[in-house]
């Protein structure tokens, strides 16, 4: 099993690693007490995982200098450890908590149950706790890190690829409104329609009779081509955006033929390369009112 144990300063970018970690496949574990990490180890691995990450922080006071001592405990089972400890200035620290308005995980005791009073007293108690932990694993400073750029170097770090982006094509009719989940809305009413012939107004653009009409018409064949290069030109962007989801609609007049034509093309046309789901977001309602 290959096993992420992520550490360091509250407020540095645990919570980002680990989601990380997460889209790209590991099972994930959030503020393990540390007492139960063998244990959770062994079961995971019994139970079939073969990728784990496992984010611990110091609320467990002077017990987190364990930790050493109980990766070695794990990889002498096999297990391939890399931990990640992650570091920030308090400066940068201070900063993130005032922006959050979150309390410290500390700040509610101290060492021998004394309150802090103060962030920095927080900051500074937990750096003290952790410094038994120096030169363990690879330490990772984001003081001024981008999240983005903190991703890309978890990524790096731990040998993990990118999950495959989905892209989700849907259809909908602007006459009951633009899709609130939508991230690209392109519109395809310009198109002639095919509710204006009348062996075609009761089909969708599911059937090959109204395909047949539209692959005809050069201009349909050109707005699908062209959504498409937009969607090749700036999918790496949205790639390098840690998108794990992409929503692009298609929208015409009542969503039967020409948007539902238009997807489905789309999706034909990316499926090889990259996860693709299609919606048709009319004709689905139309199937529920036909079903009842």
């Amino acid at each position: 099993m290959r096993v992420i144990l992520i550490t360091g300063m509250s407020g540095s970018g645990k919570s980002i690693a680990l989601k990380v970690l997460e889209d790209d496949g590991h099972y994930c574990i959030d503020n393990l007490p540390l007492r139960f990490l063998q244990d959770i180890i062994a079961h995971l691995g019994e139970a079939g995982l073969d990728r784990v990450a496992v984010a611990i922080d110091a609320r467990g006071g002077e017990s987190i200098a364990e930790l050493r001592a109980i990766t070695q405990a794990i990889t002498r089972f096999g297990h391939d450890v890399k931990v990640l400890f992650l570091n920030a200035r308090t400066d940068s620290l201070v900063q993130r908590y005032s922006e959050t308005r979150r309390r410290h995980p500390l700040s509610a005791h101290g060492g021998e149950g004394e309150a802090i009073g103060t962030l920095l007293e927080s900051i500074e108690r937990e750096r003290d706790l952790l410094s038994s932990l120096d030169g363990l694993g690879v330490s990772i400073d984001t003081s001024d890190l981008h999240p983005n750029v903190l991703r890309q170097w978890v990524r790096d770090l731990v040998g993990s690829d990118r999950a495959a982006i989905t892209i989700l094509f849907e259809s909908f009719a602007y006459k009951t409104g633009v899709p609130l989940d939508a991230d690209l809305v392109f519109d395809v009413r310009c198109l002639p329609n095919p509710y204006y012939d009348p062996t075609l107004r009761p089909l969708t653009g599911l059937d090959a009779p109204v395909a047949a009409f539209l692959e005809a018409i050069p201009a349909a064949r050109q707005m699908t081509d062209d959504i498409a290069r937009f969607l090749e030109d700036w999918l790496p962007h949205y790639i390098l955006d840690n998108r794990s989801y992409l929503t692009v609609a298609v929208g015409c007049t009542g969503g039967q033929h020409r948007s539902v034509f238009c997807v489905e093309q789309l999706a034909r046309r990316f499926g090889g390369t990259e996860r693709v789901l299609t919606r048709h977001r009319s004709l689905a309602v139309r199937s529920a009112a036909t079903a009842r």
